[in-house]
């Protein structure tokens, strides 16, 4: 289960709740650490196997956190533009009409400045999710383009040496 963009394993399933374990990674990692009881989250279950593929490639996994800097309504529209600030080791990974995930919102750049990303979001996506129940300075659960950390893998050389290959595997009896 998808938590405000983080991939939990759901070990207690109730009526209308679940419980999830954390671990101290998660709480460090994550905007948890914002969560009070009564909090807005954004809540997903992961795509089937043999679902159809539609939109962006998220994954739940993390990887930082940014801040909301403003949430702001375009004049004369149901429109807004969220600003974001994003770590360095986010920014590198995001582009112009590049996606990114928002608190697990698969989203598309509008606008990017150094380290301040700016998104258009509609109306349904504002009913719909936590994002208006942030306020300026709330942290942000960020994941960055999958794609885009392959392509810096493979441009730096980087092959499967750290990786186990089938051959080994096997030889480890899996």
């Amino acid at each position: 289960m998808s938590v405000s963009g983080v991939c939990l394993t759901a070990v207690e399933i109730r009526t209308s709740s679940f419980c999830a374990d954390l671990a101290p990674e998660t709480w460090t990692r994550t905007s948890f650490s914002r969560m009070h009881e009564g909090a807005l989250v954004n809540l997903e279950l992961p795509m089937k196997a043999d679902g159809r593929f539609g939109g962006h490639i998220v994954q739940g996994h993390v990887d930082g956190v940014g801040k909301l800097t403003a949430f702001e309504q375009i004049a004369d529209s149901g429109n807004w533009w969220l600003h974001i600030e994003i770590p360095r080791e986010i920014e590198k990974y995001t582009v112009f009409k590049g996606s990114i995930s928002i608190e697990g919102i698969s989203l598309t750049v509008a606008k990017l400045e150094k380290q301040c990303c700016t998104i258009a979001i509609i109306p349904h996506t504002v009913e719909m999710t936590n994002l208006k129940s942030l306020k300026a300075g709330d942290p942000v659960n960020l994941e960055a383009d999958l794609i885009a950390k392959y392509v810096e893998k493979m441009m730096k050389g980087e092959g499967s040496e750290n990786s186990l290959t089938l051959e080994q595997l096997v030889g480890k009896g899996f």
